[in-house]
């Protein structure tokens, strides 16, 4: 590879990785910090507080859509924009929040800033800027933005404790305004021509005809948003897994950090294929191995090797799946569609994150450990046969077409 184009890949990176970081940090991840500060002194309960996720959640979902629209007509860069302008007003209506209205109000437009600026809207970037190739730059992405809880967990206690959770909130608001909305504007590197009629770069790898093009966007609506409604479902709930199934609480909380260590492996090895990665074989893996994690929980005695070989399953599985949504539509369609694609499918996956916690968290009080990895294992064996049906489906396509002429 060229160095400028190596250093187009590494600004990139840089500029997103940076800002996603902010993104998250400042958002989905800061209430796991400031949640049950900011409850006591608003005068809600815990689980109301918390509904600002949900609220996050929906608002993204619904506009996912509407963002794709817009990703494609005014590119990346200016709906990330846009979206640092939205999560400073958010964040600043936050701070400023004294009751439910206020607090509900400001969660709004932070949702409104997720759905401009969180995922789909950056992988977008990426894909601007790199065309087809931007698979490799995608996965090195997701490897840093997976950090942002264990970077922004420490940071916020600690403005917390020094300035109060008013002023973090502002001081949030801020890196928006001052970091995030400078380095959209002015650092993304300018994107590649993919979008000129006739052009290579805009060719979809996958032949495939407009129904068969239909039917292959919702396999992936519906295998991705399945697996997402997995994860995002039981991960607030591992620990309470482990203690039912004898761990000490030690063990537990060794357990779960474990098994994030694990997912940001997976991205590492993503990261490492590059190209040479297919999302599909990954998406495959990735359910399989989830599916197989939640069996023998199911199937075996409870004990410390079952509940590591358990993590280790799950969270490896995780941790590829996690990737392979975000590659599935750059696998079959043209880089210039995958904007719209990926804010299309934000809409599913986002209302199965928002409603996910509360379902599993139900079955796991109600009917206990063993109902829930059941659901858990007959969902993933669900996601896994759209793959599977998905994988047939190109494989067809590609079989049909005619064989390159050799002189």
């Amino acid at each position: 590879m060229p160095n400028s184009f190596r250093f187009r890949s590494a600004q990139t990176v840089t500029v997103l990785a940076v800002t996603q970081l902010i993104g998250w940090g400042t958002t989905f991840d800061m209430l796991g910090v400031m949640g049950r500060i900011v409850a006591p002194a608003l005068g809600l309960a815990n689980e109301v507080v918390f509904a600002g996720l949900t609220i996050m959640m929906m608002v993204s979902a619904i506009l996912g859509p509407a963002t794709g629209r817009w990703l494609a007509r005014y590119g990346a860069a200016r709906v990330l924009s846009a979206a640092s302008l939205i999560f400073a007003l958010g964040l600043g209506l936050l701070a400023a929040a004294d009751g439910i209205m206020l607090y509900a109000s400001a969660w709004v437009i932070i949702g409104i800033g997720g759905a401009f600026g969180l995922s789909a809207p950056a992988y977008t970037a990426v894909v601007e800027r790199e065309g087809e190739n931007g698979k490799r730059v995608i996965a090195i992405l997701m490897l840093f933005t997976g950090l942002s809880s264990a970077i922004f967990w420490p940071i916020l206690s600690l403005l917390n404790e020094t300035i109060g959770w008013r002023l973090t909130f502002l001081v949030c608001a801020a890196l928006q305004l001052f970091i995030c909305l400078p380095l959209h504007l002015f650092a993304l590197p300018k994107p590649i021509a993919t979008h000129a009629e006739g052009g290579a770069a805009d060719i979809a790898p996958v032949p495939l005809t407009r129904a068969a093009r239909r039917r292959a966007f919702l396999l992936i609506a519906a295998a991705t948003t399945i697996s997402t409604f997995i994860t995002f479902g039981i991960s607030p709930s591992l620990l309470e897994i482990f203690r039912q199934s004898g761990a000490s609480p030690a063990l537990a909380l060794q357990l779960g950090s474990g098994r994030g260590v694990l997912g940001i492996s997976a991205r590492f090895l993503d990261m490492l294929l590059g190209r040479r990665g297919n999302p599909m074989l990954s998406a495959a893996m990735g359910i399989g191995l989830m599916m197989f994690s939640f069996l023998i929980m199911l199937v075996a005695s409870p004990s410390a090797p079952l509940l590591v070989t358990f993590v280790l399953l799950y969270g490896f599985g995780a941790g590829v799946m996690t990737v392979a949504r975000a590659l599935l539509p750059l696998a079959l369609f043209s880089p210039g569609e995958y904007g719209l694609h990926a804010a299309r499918l934000s809409l599913p996956q986002n209302l199965a994150n928002a409603i996910a916690p509360v379902i599993f968290t139900a079955i796991l009080d109600r009917a206990g450990t063993g109902p829930a990895l059941f659901a858990c294992a007959a969902l993933a064996a669900l996601a896994l046969i759209l793959v599977m049906m998905l994988m047939a489906m190109v494989r067809g396509a590609l079989a049909s077409q005619p064989s390159p002429v050799v002189s």
